[in-house]
């Protein structure tokens, strides 16, 4: 069993780069999530970018096909609106909690998506995606 890992569902990129933000910090590297793909982690980092306010359809399927029992969840992701991702987050918790995991925390900051949020994830955001990692990694 490993101690860390980062799982992403990443479209636009946006969510990759806060997912290797999380994984340098944890000394890893991020994992896309894959329909196959199996972790067993004591502390998973789950990120999604938010499709229409929810997770990205792997990420739920990783979800959906996975057990949580016991396990630490530490959720991140990225939008558009501040809202469209508490929603997506929320999507997560539920989920993950009817599976069994401990929601640790979470992390959102905007994403650019077309002509809206330029310039985001910026260092800023990254920085702070560091942060919540050595926040989570404490617990």
């Amino acid at each position: 069993m490993t101690d860390v890992s980062v799982i992403v569902d990443s479209r636009g990129g946006n969510t990759r780069k806060v997912a290797d933000a999380i994984a340098e910090e944890m000394g890893i590297t991020a994992k896309n999530v894959t329909p196959e793909l199996t972790d067993d982690a004591k502390l998973l980092f789950l990120g999604s970018g938010t499709y229409g306010g929810k997770p990205g359809e792997k990420m739920m399927k990783f979800i959906d096909t996975g057990d949580f029992s016991g396990r630490k969840v530490a959720l991140f992701g990225t939008s558009a609106s501040l809202a469209g991702g508490q929603k997506m987050i929320n999507a997560m918790t539920d989920a993950l909690t009817k599976k069994g995991a401990t929601i640790t925390g979470d992390y959102h900051c905007r994403g650019k998506m077309l002509v809206i949020n330029w310039g985001h994830p910026n260092s800023e955001d990254l920085e702070n995606a560091k942060n919540f990692a050595r926040m989570m990694k404490k617990d």
